[in-house]
């Protein structure tokens, strides 16, 4: 059974008191029941152990039997900026990387985007996204859920972006491979990860990422899928740092 988060306003004196859309998970499509043991985590990176008292259509309560602390970071932490993608491949990209341990992951419109999306839209969507993240953390026992920050047009985040290191994807194989770079070994170190659109970069945009401090990298000769091309990226570097593997 996967962790499930809660806030941690939620537990009080041992006890955890559970309500919302979480009760009708738990009830409806687990049938959990009185006395069954669940794992819940919370947003101060800890989980507890918990054995259910009472069950209502509307509370759950449990008695914490145990409580575990987050274990400190160990590696950097990998920031994945995706240009935003069409159809359901933008819903796949945050849940895959979610599974893959990004830390947050931010929406970019550039210049090729196609599904831009419309300005009375984008609160709704950033939701829609940030649900997809918190189900995927749960599903792969995360400690914690990355935040899926609003969509931010490229030229003008790269001016405020940090990372220790910055690089951006590019599709010509004479670039950096991704597989050798150097990396920080800074357990406090951001790795920021910028992937392009179907479309790819134009050459402003290029311009303007190499001016803000990131470097192009290569995945290889190979032209991949947007999407492939940001899950493979991620899965190197979580590799590489021993995150994976």
């Amino acid at each position: 059974m996967p962790v499930f988060f809660i806030a941690a306003r939620h537990v009080t004196d041992g006890v955890v008191t559970i309500t919302g859309p979480l009760v009708d998970h738990l009830r409806k499509s687990l049938r959990v029941t009185i006395g069954e043991k669940l794992w819940l985590g919370d947003d101060r990176r800890k989980r507890y152990f918990i054995q259910v008292m009472t069950i209502t259509p509307r509370e759950l309560r449990g008695h914490v039997l145990e409580e575990r602390e987050g274990p400190p970071p160990t590696h950097p932490s990998v920031i994945l900026a995706q240009a935003i993608l069409k159809g359901d491949r933008m819903d796949w990209v945050i849940q895959k990387a979610t599974e893959l341990g990004a830390s947050s992951i931010i929406p970019i419109i550039s210049e090729r985007v196609i599904a831009r999306p419309r300005i009375e839209r984008l609160g709704a969507q950033q939701e829609r996204w940030q649900r997809i993240a918190f189900e995927a953390a749960q599903q792969a026992e995360r400690w914690d859920v990355p935040e899926v920050h609003p969509p931010a047009e490229l030229i003008t985040w790269l001016r405020t972006s940090s990372g220790k290191l910055k690089l951006i994807l590019s599709e010509r194989s004479d670039k950096d491979g991704l597989a050798t770079i150097a990396l920080p070994e800074d357990a406090t170190s951001r790795i920021l990860l910028v992937i392009g659109p179907e479309g790819g970069w134009s050459a402003a945009e290029r311009e303007a990422a190499h001016a803000s401090g990131c470097t192009s990298v290569s995945l290889g000769p190979r032209i991949l899928r947007a999407e492939t091309a940001a899950l493979t990226a991620v899965t190197i570097i979580q590799s590489r740092l021993g995150e994976l593997g």
